[in-house]
């Protein structure tokens, strides 16, 4: 009997379009009564705010690929394993030296350069301007990283992008592979936490905690980060539009693509059925 359902958000719950079909939000909610619902994702917890609202969600959200673990309902980390500002501070320099762009995830927001900025993140930063006023993810420009590290609590997680050669030379850089993760999230795009981090880590952790075991979880996803949590699960489960590489890292593949119904029919034939 499965008692946690983890779900990646991005190509996994939502669809292109940022939403969340309709039949998969009602498979959740009737989920929500027999097991434990978790969302474990890449993304910060004020971008993922909206979604678990939506859901109606109660339990805690595993951000930036396992780095923290955050309570929406006290508005507070539970855990974390961060950058340390040291780390950050020459993460940011490397990364100036390779002229890649750069997203900082901090305490409570996204940022990114005003000089030097990332397209996607101008996109995001529009779709936060529709969300509603008290659940409005924080994503903002700034002139400075450094300034901005020495300014927060937290350094969560970077985002680098930038030509596919300069992004893999500086995933190869020694120092970077001894203190940070990198976890590939597009073709020239790479997410780096601190050294430790993963999805699969995090929430065995989690599931520890609530006293169950691997085979009482199902775990969603379909990128790379993802790979780490569907090889803990008892049932590790790819989208239809996750490549190859997670595919094979699956127990099973879901039958379609995340902008239609069959992450809905899997969550109801495995945990209502």
């Amino acid at each position: 009997m499965y008692k946690v359902l983890a779900l990646d958000l991005d190509g996994t719950l939502l669809t292109d379009d940022h939403s969340i079909h309709p039949e998969v939000k009602k498979a959740i909610q009737e989920a929500k009564k027999n097991c434990h619902v978790v969302i474990v994702t890449g993304r910060h917890h004020t971008a993922a705010r909206p979604y678990y609202h939506e859901l109606g969600l109660s339990t805690p959200i595993i951000c930036c690929n396992g780095t923290y673990v955050y309570d929406y309902h006290n508005d507070r980390v539970l855990k974390h394993n961060s950058i340390s500002k040291d780390d950050a501070l020459t993460f940011i320099a490397l990364a100036k030296e390779f002229q890649v762009k750069m997203v900082m995830y901090v305490t409570d927001a996204m940022t990114y350069s005003n000089y030097n900025p990332i397209h996607y993140m101008e996109a995001l930063e529009n779709w936060a301007k529709s969300a509603p006023e008290h659940h409005k993810p924080k994503i903002y420009k700034i002139d400075s990283f450094s300034d901005e590290v020495r300014n927060t609590e937290y350094v969560w997680k970077f985002v680098v992008e930038g030509l596919p050669s300069s992004v893999e030379r500086l995933l190869e850089h020694p120092w970077v592979k001894e203190k940070f993760n990198g976890e590939r999230s597009w073709s020239n795009r790479i997410d780096f936490a601190a050294k430790g981090n993963s999805k699969g880590l995090r929430l065995a952790e989690y599931v520890s905690e609530l006293g169950y075991h691997p085979n009482h979880v199902i775990a969603v996803g379909d990128n790379h980060n993802d790979i780490s949590m569907l090889k803990y699960a008892g049932l590790g489960v790819a989208m239809h539009n996750a490549d190859e590489t997670v595919q094979a890292h699956a127990r099973l593949v879901c039958e379609t693509d995340n902008n239609h119904d069959g992450l809905a029919r899997l969550i109801r034939e495995k945990i209502q059925g």
